[in-house]
């Protein structure tokens, strides 16, 4: 039936925070819901500490209630990348907490989430609903066809941290998604937009293409609420022209040891020595001597000669303060109005 009525407390237009594994916690999905949107928690991969963060949410939301949300379930998600999530813990966990959704990303096969999308939706009796991150079409029809989730989440490949390698900006793969599950009968699956969105220009180009919410990462990374390294907020700040000084990529997930990743997938983040020094795209082990030294260094190790990971997506160069997410929201639904009432002033003289 739609977004704003599956999460009742949500505001049009529809701006959902990303699941930023270690970043996106308690603080940041309940500051987007309390806004009007719709937080998720990051959880990724690493679930043993999922309850602590689940009750961190719980308790700033009782002692500010979202108007609008249900007392059975708590109106924020929880983003798991499923090559990596322990699978009992996720169920035991969200059965005991019922989040307002989940998000599913990164399967070594789509199969995969058929398991996971039905334990989970009986063990939070149908109140959580299912999310899934496809990069792809091929990937999106899938998915419909052996979990039927309620919201597929379409990634540009624009976007900031891990996608496919290969994949189509946000301006062709929603519309393309929107068509093919329409084709295939499942017009009752939301589409949401995400990737290379930062501002109200981005939000109101997607919501023209037929997006019923989009998700904002880069954007929230300088937020107040994210829990992130003030060098890494910085250097989100600092960076300009994203579609040139980012690039995606295996260099990053391999200097930090993340390297479970299904081969498809890299990561984008911004262009800094670690990944100038890789020998065509081959870490070497004088490159991880230098990123484990430069560790040492903290806040530093994002200055404009560094070499620490900086996930970030091509939208990144419009980003130029750190604000509240309450505030960035704000000013983004102010900006779509604005595009909207210069549209109707541009329809009427036609």
């Amino acid at each position: 039936m739609g977004l704003q009525y599956d999460y009742p407390w949500v505001k049009a237009p529809v701006l959902i925070g990303a699941p930023m594994r270690l970043i996106s916690l308690a603080p940041l999905a309940v500051a987007v819901s309390h806004a009007g949107g719709l937080g998720f928690i990051g959880a990724g991969t690493e679930v043993h500490d999922l309850e602590a963060h689940l009750q961190e949410a719980s308790r700033l939301i009782r002692e500010t209630p979202i108007v609008g949300s249900a007392a059975d379930v708590l109106p924020i998600g929880v983003g798991f990348i499923n090559w990596g999530a322990d699978f009992d813990t996720t169920v035991r966990t969200l059965e005991k907490y019922k989040p307002a959704a989940v998000w599913f990303f990164a399967p070594y096969k789509n199969a995969d989430l058929v398991h996971w999308t039905e334990e989970i939706s009986n063990a939070t009796q149908g109140n959580t609903k299912i999310w899934v991150q496809v990069g792809s079409v091929h990937d999106a029809v899938e998915v419909a066809r052996l979990c039927h989730p309620d919201v597929i989440v379409a990634q540009g490949s624009d976007a900031g941290g891990h996608g496919l390698e290969r994949g189509a900006g946000i301006i062709t793969l929603l519309p393309e998604i929107a068509d093919a599950l329409k084709h295939e009968g499942f017009e009752d699956i939301s589409v949401v937009a995400a990737g290379g969105v930062v501002e109200g220009r981005g939000v109101a180009a997607c919501l023209a293409l037929g997006s019923e919410g989009v998700v904002m990462g880069t954007r929230f990374l300088a937020s107040t609420e994210a829990t992130i390294a003030a060098g890494y907020q910085k250097a989100v700040v600092r960076a300009k022209d994203g579609g040139i000084n980012t690039i995606r990529s295996k260099v990053y997930d391999t200097l930090r040891g993340t390297t479970g990743w299904p081969e498809r997938i890299g990561g984008r983040g911004i262009i800094n020595q670690s990944f100038r020094d890789a020998k065509d795209g081959k870490v070497t082990k004088e490159n991880m001597d230098a990123y484990a030294e430069v560790l040492k260094k903290g806040d530093d190790g994002w200055d404009e000669n560094g070499r620490l990971t900086t996930y970030a997506g091509t939208g990144v160069g419009l980003i130029d303060r750190i604000k509240p997410a309450a505030a960035i929201m704000e000013e983004i639904r102010r900006q779509v109005m604005e595009i909207e009432l210069r549209t109707s002033k541009r329809q009427s003289r036609i």
